[in-house]
């Protein structure tokens, strides 16, 4: 599952932070999962964390020693909700640079 459209136009290594803890919500995940997720380097990882984290999109909580990290509910779809995806069309406009 992938986090809400209006959340998909942040930086890229954001965006794939929030889809990793969108597909694990329940249980959250650790920073070592989350990068395990995420192809960037521990740099990248931790500004978009705390990126993230200052908008509030982001949550962190310790239980059992560890630190887990999980979306806020505004962040995660609808199950019922259609998801509607960009067309190629869409997809090429998005890139041109205007």
């Amino acid at each position: 599952m992938k986090a809400k459209r209006e959340y998909r136009e942040r930086d890229e290594v954001e965006v794939a932070v929030l889809d990793a803890l969108v597909d694990r919500n329940e249980e959250g995940m650790t920073v070592f999962e989350i990068r395990s997720h995420v192809e960037s380097d521990i740099d990248e990882l931790e500004t978009a964390l705390a990126s993230l984290k200052e908008d509030d999109l982001i949550t962190a909580d310790e239980t059992d020693h560890r630190t887990l990290i999980r979306p806020d509910e505004q962040v995660i779809p609808d199950p019922d909700e259609e998801v509607e995806e960009p067309s190629f069309v869409d997809r090429i406009i998005d890139r041109l640079p205007l």
